[in-house]
């Protein structure tokens, strides 16, 4: 082509010949799915240590065995390998959450709640007219009787009044003169006369005592100006020394009562304020300042926006500690547009925040809404001279610009209605909804996988095998991954003749699906599980995936897993089944892999066959595990060719980085020898016009020693060894 330059002059271009690259891309990341007791539902979650799976997913349970789904996870993780980890669904599975009714009493306001995740949380359950007011953050009975307490700026004093004044109520003023009272202005100080305007926001029993929220002071020519932070923090503790004037909202009658003169007349309401437990006292105070306006609602003529909540373990049901803090949230706005001064841009709504943030709660209905007539929700402020806001006036969850929110005071909400896999506490998963959760990683576009877990079996043995069924379609299906699989438990575990279990093994195996993307064990462990103090029988498939991630690490894909040097199994005290030599030779040609345990040696993995029914360089786990990795690698060097041109150079710059790859992996003893095809015998014209790109890539893979033989020949004293060496 021409050159684009219209005057002399010099040109740079750049061609850029080092596009593509082949890694190696086995990430030892597993995948299982089960019961457990708390944690999100089918989302798979990363887990990379023990204490991950605890914190997320919890303990393990001895109820319906549970503990073999948590324990086959955690010996995962012992060999150094990713987990992925799903939580299955269940029918029966419910949040615990809180609601109160018209007695105040805090109970389950919806008994069919179930909150998935965090997205189905926000897409079905985030509403505020949603039946809760909070919520457990996963459905189970782990979170029962769990306590959410809450405070906001309700009050200011708690003011000792006369018993003559009988019809002081919620929203009604009240008054008391001030004269020359010291206030605090911009550099300077003066005094104030007139009189301080506040809201009643509660009644106590007989009305004895009333909940002042000071709103504004009031000059004696009539001007009204709202409090400011600096006045009300001085107020709060001013002592009237003459009467109070209580307002009704409905007219101008005023009865006045006098304050008394003893030293408790007058309180800090917040200075009271408990959290309201059952097995620990704890004051408010203790825990975080006075709850008032935050700067972002300063900033825009906002009043009593900021609200705390902190989650208490009260019974101990959770962490084993009566009246545990788990978690405080402090600072947080009922303003849905809230922005932390402190850490901007980050949101400090509170029900936004929670759902971010909080391990252990949503957030749920909007507790100031008319809908919901339980709450005990009240103005803060006056729509004019004294009469207060409506409900709909000191709505929560609006923008903060010129709102004065409505007061839930302090409330303790407590969880209730938690449901596990039953009502009676149960920790079965159901075939149908494991097989939903294996299905989320059926595509391999969104999630990595390089090994499924089966985990145990079910309850009965088509079920044991219609799991492992699936786990191998969903392997075959990906093309990237390998499925582990092992026996049904009561073939083996508690069976005391060996050749019954033999029997057993080679029953269950057999209708199973042929595929080189699966492997066949014979193993239960047996381990020790420190959180019930007892010893268990677990599969060992989740051991097998594990001794590939240690053959990763310390050697290559393309090594064989098994044996004395690769094939040890962690924390394996004995096996429910040790098949001897004759049952191995029954086992081993119908692709099932025994677990032995050697004198000296220990437990180990004493086969390296896949699942392939028929014989083929993939019916061994290093061939089908080197042709994985190389596979994926080159997939990845040839997905910067789509779009590319295919002649020449393409070509070349391809088999140029394809055959160092292959050269690195045949030095790393993956291959005996490879050949590279990428030219244009076959990338013929016919195969270019139709937009293709093609390269054969064959590969004579290493093959692992699984048959040795040694022979010892005796021999005369006179005969020479090369005399006799041809004829053995």
């Amino acid at each position: 082509m021409a050159t684009p330059q219209l005057s002399p002059g010099v040109l740079i271009r750049e061609v850029d010949l080092t596009v593509g690259r082949a890694d190696n891309v086995l990430d030892n990341i597993g995948a299982i799915a089960g019961p457990f007791a708390i944690g999100p539902i089918d989302e798979p979650i990363d887990i990379t240590t023990e204490q991950d799976l605890i914190n997320v997913f919890g303990k393990p349970i001895s109820t319906d065995a549970q503990y073999e789904y948590w324990m086959s996870a955690s010996s995962y993780l012992s060999y150094g390998g990713v987990l992925k980890v799903v939580r299955t669904n269940g029918d029966t599975l419910r949040n615990a959450n809180a609601i109160r009714n018209s007695s105040g009493v805090s109970t389950a306001g919806d008994t069919t709640l179930k909150i998935k995740n965090y997205d189905d949380y926000e897409a079905y359950h985030s509403d505020d007219i949603a039946n809760y007011i909070f919520a457990a953050k996963t459905p189970g009975s782990w979170s029962n009787n769990l306590k959410v307490c809450v405070i906001d700026d309700k009050a200011d004093q708690i003011v000792k009044i006369g018993s003559a004044v009988t019809f002081a109520q919620v929203g009604y003023g009240i008054t008391t003169a001030l004269v020359n009272v010291p206030s605090a202005g911009v550099g300077t100080t003066s005094n104030f006369n007139g009189y301080l305007k506040g809201i009643i926001t509660g009644v106590g029993t007989g009305t004895s005592t009333v909940d002042v929220k000071i709103v504004s002071l009031v000059a004696t020519d009539g001007t009204e100006t709202p409090i400011t932070y600096a006045q009300r923090n001085q107020l709060r503790s001013f002592r009237p020394t003459n009467t109070v004037g209580i307002i009704s909202a409905t007219g101008p009658g005023i009865a006045t009562a006098l304050i008394g003169s003893g030293s408790n007349d007058l309180l800090d309401w917040y200075d009271q304020q408990t959290l309201n437990l059952t097995n620990t006292s704890i004051y408010w105070r203790s825990v975080a300042p006075k709850p008032g306006t935050t700067e972002y609602g300063s900033d825009r003529q906002c009043n009593s926006d900021e609200i705390h909540i902190v989650v208490i373990d009260d019974t101990g049901s959770v962490t084993g500690i009566q009246g545990n803090l788990l978690e405080k949230h402090v600072g947080l706005s009922k303003a849905s547009d809230a922005v932390s001064a402190v850490n901007s841009p980050q949101k400090i709504w509170w029900k936004n925040y929670l759902a971010l943030y909080s391990n252990y709660v949503y957030a749920g209905d909007n507790p100031s809404d008319d809908l919901n007539v339980n709450e005990d929700v009240v103005p803060v402020g006056f729509s004019s001279s004294f009469t207060k806001f409506t409900t709909a006036e000191g709505l929560w969850n609006e923008p903060a610009q010129g709102k004065t929110f409505s007061a839930l005071g302090n409330v303790t909400y407590n969880l209730t209605g938690g449901v596990d896999y039953s009502a009676s506490g149960g920790m079965q998963a159901t075939l149908g909804d494991l097989i939903t959760s294996y299905n989320l990683f059926s595509n391999r576009d969104e999630l990595a996988v390089d090994y499924l877990i089966m985990g145990p079996g079910l309850q009965n043995k088509f079920d044991s095998q219609a799991k492992a069924n699936h786990l191998i379609s969903v392997a075959n299906l990906r093309k990237d991954c390998v499925a582990v699989i092992s026996p049904h438990r009561l073939d083996v575990v508690d069976v005391t003749n060996t050749d019954t279990q033999t029997d057993n093994v080679i029953e269950f195996f057999s209708p199973l699906s042929s595929s080189s993307y699966a492997v066949f064990d014979s193993g239960y462990k047996y381990t020790y599980d420190r959180f019930n103090n007892k010893f268990r029988y677990i599969p060992c498939n989740a051991d097998v995936a594990g001794l590939m991630v240690r053959t990763s690490i310390f050697a290559y894909p393309w090594f064989s897993p098994a044996g004395q040097q690769r094939g040890i199994l962690n924390n394996a005290i004995k096996l429910a089944y040790n098949p001897n030599k004759s049952q191995r030779d029954q086992l081993y040609p119908l692709r099932v892999n025994a677990i032995i345990n050697q004198p000296g040696i220990g437990i180990l993995l004493y086969g390296d066959k896949t699942a392939l029914g028929y014989a083929s360089a993939f019916d061994r786990i290093n061939v089908r595990r080197l042709f994985l990795t190389v596979e994926q690698s080159l997939e990845r060097l040839a997905q910067a060719q789509i779009f590319e041109l295919n002649d020449e150079i393409t070509r070349a710059n391809f088999v140029n980085v394809v055959e160092p790859y292959l050269r690195d992996v045949q030095a790393k003893r993956g291959l005996y020898g490879f050949f590279v095809k990428c030219d244009e015998s076959n990338n013929t014209p016919e195969v270019i016009d139709n937009n293709e790109f093609r390269a054969d890539i064959f590969l004579k893979p290493a093959k692992s020693i699984n048959y040795v033989t040694l022979t010892f020949v005796a021999t005369r004293t006179g005969v020479s060894f090369e005399e006799v060496a041809g004829s053995v």
